[in-house]
Parts: structure tokens; C-alpha cells; sequence
């Protein structure tokens, strides 16, 4: 009895365990089924909106190298020429002022960005680091700056750089720009998650706040960084609004703005519209291909990843 309740109960482990393995070896075969299943969907979505982005840009890029008769008939006519031409973007560099908007663009965008990364960071500093009354409000009150739109304060913007002599200068499509909602929060994001041990040890060692500021927390942010430089850069150069209202001067105009008046003095020529329009987001294309491993860390490592 012995012996056959041992074999018994030894052929029910060895059932058991024979039992459970392929159960478990189904599982991996499911998870790994679904995991393809996943992969397959992701590259099909991201092949759709590939697609969806480069049809537009692709038409815009052959629309800009056919001639201006052809390109008036439609887009037709514009897909089925063959002959292309530099005609359109000849003629802007030709009669055009784009350099000057290269440079008006250049220089606005640049001393944002610059100013923008600096004060932000230091406000951020100030509410992630520092322990004052008021300071969950002050904040709470920067963060509802982003409910308000742009479009709200053109008149009053307007009139403030009317009643210190700003218009028609850089400074005056500049100045507007710097105060930006989106990069303090995403600076205090990033300071948020920095040990404050680092900052301890520094202020052991005989640091004050500057010196813990710009020594130990901005070396550690250059991520971040380089994810509001790239943003606040972009951001100014696509910017038509502002520097329509503020700028009159037409050496002065930035990219947007010259091309508002290409379109209005070329009328109808679409392949001189899109050839100014390709000139004019060239720029930033060359920028994303020399810095896009940075534009993906930054983002990746600051307070926009979910």
C-alpha cells in the first residue's frame, strides 16, 4: 500500500508538473504573439503618419521647381510636369530681401532662446529650491499664463513697446518673447528630480545659492537645456504674429513676415509662395539633422516625458 500510494502520489507530482509546463510555455508563446502583434501595429501607424507628413511636403517641394504658369492650373498639372526649375527660388534671392529676414530671424530667435533658458531657469530655481511665502501661488499663477493666448496680448504688448520706443527694433519682437510659461515649468520639473544631497554638499562647502545654481544644478541640465533652447529657437522663428504688429521695417522683417508679403506682392505664383516657404523652414530642418540626438535626450530626460 505503501509502495503504491508512493508511486501514486509520485506519478500525480510528475502529472502535475508535465501538466503545468506546457501551460507555461503556451503563455510565452502568447506574450510573445501579442508582443509581434504590437510591433507590427506600432510601425503600420507610424508608416501612415510618415506618410501623411511627407505627401505635403513632397507636393510643396515640386510645386516650388515647377514654373508659375504650370503650377496657377492646379495640382494636377504640377504632378504630371517633369521639367523642373529654379526659376522661383532665383527670383527670391533675386528680388526678395530673404537674407535680411534670414538675419532678422537669426537674431531674434537666437537672444530669445539665450534669455529665455537663463531667467526661466533661475525662476524655476527660485520655486524648486527655495522656501519663501507665497511661493505655491506665485507658481500656481505662472502656470495659469499658459490659458492665456497669445492673441489676447498683441494690443497691449502693442501699446507698452509703443510707450518705450521699441517698435520697429529687434528688441521689440525679442522682449515679448522671453517670459515663456512652458519653459519654467519645464526647468522645475527637472530641478524637482536633482538630489538635493548635491545641493547640500555644495552649500557645505561654502556656496551660496549663485554658486549652487549655476555650478551644480545647471551642469546637470543640460538636457533639459537643450530641449528649451531647440523649442524657444523654433518657436521665435515660426512666430508671424508679433512681429507683424511690432515690425514695420523691411529690412527688420523676419522669415514669416516676408513671406506674408512675397504672397501678397506675387499674388497668384504658388511656386514662388513654396519656394520662399521651403527657404524659409530650411533652416530649422538643417537644425533638427545636427542636433537631433540632443533634441531626444532633452525632451526624454526633462519634465515633458510622461
Amino acid at each position: 500500500m505503501t509502495t503504491t500510494s508512493t508511486t501514486r502520489q509520485g506519478s500525480g507530482v510528475k502529472h502535475a508538473v508535465s501538466a503545468a509546463a506546457p501551460a507555461r510555455r503556451v503563455a510565452a508563446t502568447d506574450v510573445h504573439r501579442s508582443g509581434r502583434a504590437f510591433d507590427v501595429i506600432a510601425l503600420i501607424v507610424l508608416i501612415v503618419f510618415a506618410v501623411l507628413w511627407l505627401v505635403p511636403s513632397l507636393f510643396a517641394l515640386k510645386t516650388s521647381l515647377t514654373d508659375n504658369g504650370t503650377s496657377a492650373l492646379g495640382a494636377g498639372p504640377i504632378i504630371a510636369s517633369f521639367n523642373p526649375t529654379l526659376h522661383s527660388f532665383a527670383s527670391l534671392f533675386g528680388a526678395g530681401d530673404i537674407w535680411n529676414w534670414y538675419i532678422a530671424s537669426g537674431i531674434t530667435s537666437v537672444v530669445t532662446a539665450i534669455l529665455t533658458v537663463f531667467l526661466a531657469s533661475m525662476a524655476a530655481f527660485a520655486l524648486s529650491r527655495l522656501r519663501f511665502r507665497g511661493r505655491n501661488l506665485t507658481y500656481l499663477l505662472i502656470i495659469l499664463g499658459i490659458m492665456i493666448p497669445t492673441q489676447v496680448l498683441i494690443v497691449p504688448i502693442f501699446q507698452e513697446l509703443g510707450a518705450v520706443n521699441l517698435l520697429n527694433t529687434y528688441w521689440g519682437v525679442i522682449l515679448p518673447q522671453v517670459p515663456a510659461v512652458i519653459a519654467v515649468f519645464i526647468f522645475k520639473q527637472f530641478f524637482d528630480g536633482i538630489p538635493k544631497d548635491l545641493e547640500e554638499a555644495a552649500r557645505i562647502d561654502g556656496a551660496n545659492r549663485w554658486r549652487v545654481y549655476w555650478s551644480v544644478i545647471m551642469p546637470l541640465s543640460r538636457p533639459v537645456i537643450a530641449a528649451v533652447t531647440i523649442l524657444t529657437f523654433v518657436g521665435v522663428w515660426n512666430n508671424l504674429l508679433l512681429p507683424l504688429f511690432v515690425v514695420a521695417n523691411p529690412n527688420l522683417m523676419t522669415i514669416p513676415v516676408g513671406l506674408a508679403t512675397v504672397q501678397g506682392s506675387f499674388g497668384q505664383r504658388y511656386s514662388d509662395i513654396q519656394a520662399g516657404a521651403i527657404l524659409g523652414a530650411l533652416p530649422l530642418v538643417i537644425l533638427y539633422v545636427i542636433f537631433q540626438r540632443q533634441i531626444v535626450e532633452g525632451v526624454t530626460g526633462s519634465g515633458l516625458k510622461g
